[in-house]
């Protein structure tokens, strides 16, 4: 199977946007809702195709808007099919209820994390809604299914219902694996919050790379931002979330109980915006993992104390 990807839109921390055309027939995460990202998908897209048409399925390895946001205008101009991972589906599906829940969802998360009452109200009212439509016929997949002749692999961690692709010599992994940045864990989805959403990435990582051709190189690994990514970034986004797990727990010996936020704020310094959340999530993710290791003990209140 053929996989060529296209670059779409720019501007995002972790760099250009990868959609990417499998066989013709399938396109892969097509980008954020921006017209310049539209422009050069239709370039990418007209180039490769004789014409739209024969696109047939459009596949978003996860909910965030710089993936799905060309998803329903890309399928209404090709008469196309989307599909997502079934625990993500509905935020696409149901798109203006789901957004509604889930601000009450990071709202009620981040109250949980410590996060002061006007900092979460700063994260809600920041916001924006998409412009996408309020609902949008989409399809579930789930682990192991087939479409068009790509197998779903389901990637969860970054966010809950995350989905990867894979064909013999390629395996398309959206935000799972990034070449340069680590993805969020914790906060950038709170559905995943009190399921261990870093074990759970953990096992998603472990997962992917005892897939065969993975480790030797035999598979392109292609991330949602860039290129190509290494077979060894796995290993070092591994390694980079022990070192945190270690470094969480020393700040927490230097305190008798702290909140998620507190540890955060000494980890990370001063947050804002959207990066009170996933600040505050990421540390409440490790939190979860060292309580569950048995090493520290959730407190009346939200706090965290050192297992005696």
């Amino acid at each position: 199977m053929t996989v060529v990807r296209l670059p779409v839109g720019g501007g995002t921390p972790e760099g250009t946007n990868s959609a990417y055309l499998v066989d013709e027939r399938v396109l892969v995460d097509p980008g954020p809702p921006t017209e310049a990202a539209w422009s050069d998908l239709r370039t990418g897209l007209e180039a490769e195709l004789e014409t739209l048409s024969n696109l047939e399925y459009v596949v978003c390895t996860h909910w965030h808007a710089d993936h799905v946001g060309l998803a329903p205008r890309l399928a209404e101009t090709c008469n196309a099919t989307i599909t997502m991972g079934e625990r993500d589906a509905p935020l696409l599906m149901e798109y203006a209820a789901e957004r509604e829940a889930r601000l009450e969802r990071d709202a009620a998360a981040m109250t949980d994390w410590g996060v002061p009452g006007d900092v979460v109200t700063a994260v809600v009212e920041g916001d924006r809604p998409s412009p996408l439509p309020d609902a949008t016929p989409v399809e579930s997949l789930v682990d192991g299914q087939t479409i068009a002749g790509l197998e779903v692999v389901e990637t969860p961690g970054h966010t809950a219902g995350h989905v990867s692709l894979a064909t013999d010599e390629a395996l398309v992994l959206g935000d799972a694996v990034l070449p340069t940045y680590t993805p969020n864990v914790g906060g950038s989805d709170t559905q995943t919050r009190g399921t261990d959403p870093l074990g759970t990435y953990l096992e998603t990582l472990n997962r992917l790379l005892a897939r065969e051709g993975v480790e030797s190189g035999a598979v392109t690994l292609r991330p949602g931002h860039g290129e190509t990514v290494d077979p060894e970034r796995i290993e070092a986004i591994r390694d980079h979330h022990d070192e945190r797990t270690r470094r969480v727990e020393t700040a927490l010996e230097e305190r008798t109980v702290a909140t998620p936020w507190d540890l955060a704020r000494d980890l990370f310094g001063d947050l804002e915006g959207i990066h009170a959340k996933f600040g505050a999530g990421e540390v409440a993710a490790h939190l979860e993992r060292l309580e569950r290791d048995g090493a520290v003990e959730c407190e009346d209140g939200g706090g965290y104390a050192l297992a005696e």
